[in-house]
């Protein structure tokens, strides 16, 4: 089974952005290190509880401290963007970092004031299609334009031959049809839709249809939110700080952007006890929206998961506040699955303050 995690570049109680970017960075080589298949980052515009605004940047960084893990976006929001311009950009890192770079592809909104930010044209703002918007980006990529349209003949980096591998990125029935009907990969976030997540991750793979994007059989990822400590109490101590940061989501209204993760203890004093109490388990069939204990505790809720769903690989969210504990947690479930550490060499990154370590 592959492992592989989404990173939000969590901002740590009492630090800041800088800090976060940083162990970012520090998060993927140690993923690297440790057998990971790849690392995706995801794209959170003016929210203080992750760094990670632009993918772009990270994957780009990312490469230059690693040498063999899989790199990308989950997700580039194209709702908000140009194809062409996502497009370049991605056959650009996959010429800085051949064979290592993943493009995946979602849609979201942040509200009213952060959409209309990000519009170019605030007088009549684009009504994005995301099923025309994905498919001219893979045109883009794969040259595939009808020979009488504007942009054919016209090819990204011509010197380039590499594609990066497309994903789409989902949490409803929705994007499982249109990653299959594409004949794409498809990565479901668990930690959204635990209840619709089986489900979907089937119907895509029984409903795949290559298209000449890159696969001629499906690719299936399931998302979900892990905390894995070293017994099942320091695992369940630990999901403290994703249901902590859940709660006060859902009471921080328009404030939403301001909200960050809250230490495990600071969680605790937060939460109602039903909040507390949220199961980390799968119980009489239903999938946890957070998966949490001790090492044979969280493989055993996964190896479940994958089964019932057919998932090809599992990606871990990670909101353990204190990043040595993220990492500690990866550490754990690698070593809980068995994957083989690789032998990487040390490459110096930057810390906030601008010393080597």
């Amino acid at each position: 089974m592959k492992l592989s995690i989404v990173d939000l570049g969590t901002v740590a109680p009492e630090t800041t952005e800088k800090d976060a970017l940083a162990d970012a960075l520090e998060t993927t080589r140690h993923a690297e290190q440790r057998g990971f298949h790849r690392i995706w980052f995801a794209e959170h515009h003016l929210s203080r509880s992750g760094a990670s605004h632009h993918p772009e940047l990270l994957i780009a960084a990312a490469a230059m401290v690693t040498s063999e893990i899989r790199l990308g976006s989950g997700a580039v929001l194209m709702n908000h963007y140009s194809p062409f311009k996502v497009a370049e950009m991605f056959k650009q890192l996959e010429a800085m970092a051949p064979g290592r770079i993943d493009l995946g592809m979602g849609r979201a909104t942040a509200g009213p004031v952060l959409d209309l930010a990000l519009q170019q044209n605030r007088q009549n703002p684009a009504q994005a299609d995301h099923q025309q918007q994905v498919l001219e980006t893979l045109s883009w990529l794969y040259e595939t334009f009808p020979d009488a349209h504007p942009f054919a003949s016209h090819p990204l980096m011509a010197t380039v031959p590499e594609v990066p591998q497309t994903w789409l990125l989902g949490s409803s029935p929705n994007g499982s049809n249109l990653a299959a009907g594409l004949g794409i990969g498809y990565t479901f976030a668990g930690f959204i839709n635990p209840v619709g997540a089986a489900a979907a991750l089937r119907h895509y793979r029984e409903n795949f249809a290559p298209q000449g994007f890159g696969l001629e059989s499906p690719r299936a990822i399931l998302a979900v939110n892990v905390a894995v400590g070293d017994t099942t109490a320091d695992g369940l101590h630990l999901a403290n700080s994703p249901k902590g940061f859940y709660s006060r989501l859902s009471r921080a209204g328009r404030a939403a952007g301001s909200v960050v993760v809250p230490a495990p203890d600071e969680a605790a004093r937060e939460m109602t006890q039903a909040e507390k109490d949220q199961p980390t388990t799968i119980v009489d069939g239903q999938w946890p929206r957070f998966v949490a204990g001790g090492p044979d505790d969280v493989r055993a809720t996964l190896e479940q998961m994958i089964a019932e769903s057919g998932a090809d690989e599992v990606m871990i969210q990670n909101l353990i506040a204190d990043p040595a504990a993220r990492r500690h947690s990866h550490g754990l479930l690698a070593q809980a699955f068995g994957l083989t550490p690789r032998s990487v060499p040390r490459v110096e990154t930057v810390n906030s303050v601008g010393t080597a370590r």
